[in-house]
């Protein structure tokens, strides 16, 4: 199903009410930062239109979830800017180069954009009042970066109230020691809502290594954020385009458990993926994992 047009998803949504909803950042919210993209691709001869930079980071996300091996803290954020800049244009000679030299020099605030329809999408999915909140594989950096977007927020009793969604929990994984797909990142964040693990509790991120995998690993329901068609083993889990449509799906389900949604037949299935990398692989490095600056949310 890999690289099908978005009308061809097919997204299944089955059985029970959902109970709570668990989101990624980095995929879902937000996007590499355009200012600190921009101007590499541009010195290298492409300008690419936003829309144009948010595919080219799920077409990167596929990348590394294609790779036999998971990728490692040292080479992760190179080897995702190879694919990314060859998809924003470079040509393919010249893309390793350049995504080498952007590795090289790593800014904060690296994952701090808001993606397009973004806050408009995660109010729909908070009309919905389920228990919510954000499971990231971060730097220690992904609550201040939401909360200072507008985009979500854990309240703190001090001050004027934030902009943006308010969340039950906001997890990094840098903060609470244990990063995705380890199941113990999802049970951190369900204790705080006070919400039981079960396939009734959504948890959407982007990528198949960390998101799909660690949420069936918690017995939660994972769904795929794929807004292109570019998930490589798309059986088993389902996906969607954008959080507006996670809303209507989740909206409708409770009005009627068979809809269509723009042309496709919208339903969670329980059947497990036939793709599954070595969750052991990841527990054994959990307890110190750090990531680098520039790490996917």
């Amino acid at each position: 199903m890999a690289g099908q047009a978005p009308a061809d998803l097919v997204t299944r949504f089955e059985a029970q009410n959902v109970s709570a909803i668990l989101l990624d950042a980095g995929g879902v919210l937000v996007f590499p930062e355009p200012g600190h993209v921009l101007p590499p691709l541009r010195a290298a001869g492409v300008d690419p239109e936003l829309a144009t930079l948010e595919r080219a980071h799920y077409q990167a996300m596929a990348a590394q979830d294609r790779e036999a091996v998971p990728p490692v803290r040292a080479t992760w954020w190179r080897n995702y800017l190879t694919t990314y800049v060859a998809a924003c244009g470079v040509p393919a000679d010249r893309a390793e180069l350049l995504a080498t030299e952007m590795a090289e020099r790593p800014r904060p605030g690296s994952w701090a954009y808001a993606g397009l329809g973004v806050k408009d999408g995660l109010r729909e999915v908070a009309a919905l009042g389920l228990p919510m909140g954000v499971v990231s594989n971060s730097d220690g950096s992904v609550e201040g970066d939401l909360r200072r977007m507008g985009i979500c927020y854990v309240p703190d009793g001090a001050g004027p109230r934030a902009e943006g969604v308010e969340m039950g929990v906001i997890l990094d994984s840098a903060v609470v020691g244990v990063a995705k797909p380890d199941p113990g990142i999802f049970r951190i964040a369900l204790d705080a809502l006070s919400v039981p693990a079960g396939r009734d509790v959504l948890y959407v991120g982007d990528s198949l290594r960390y998101d799909v995998t660690g949420a069936l690993a918690a017995g939660l329901q994972p769904v795929h954020m794929d807004p292109y068609g570019f998930c490589p083993a798309s059986d088993g889990h389902p996906h969607i385009r954008s959080l507006a449509e996670l809303a209507e799906l989740v909206r409708t389900r409770t009005d009627s458990s068979d809809m269509a949604l723009s042309g496709c037949e919208p339903s969670f299935s329980t059947r497990e993926p036939e793709w599954r990398p070595d969750l052991a692989r990841y527990r054994t490095q959990a307890s110190n994992r750090r990531h680098a600056a520039g790490t996917a949310p």
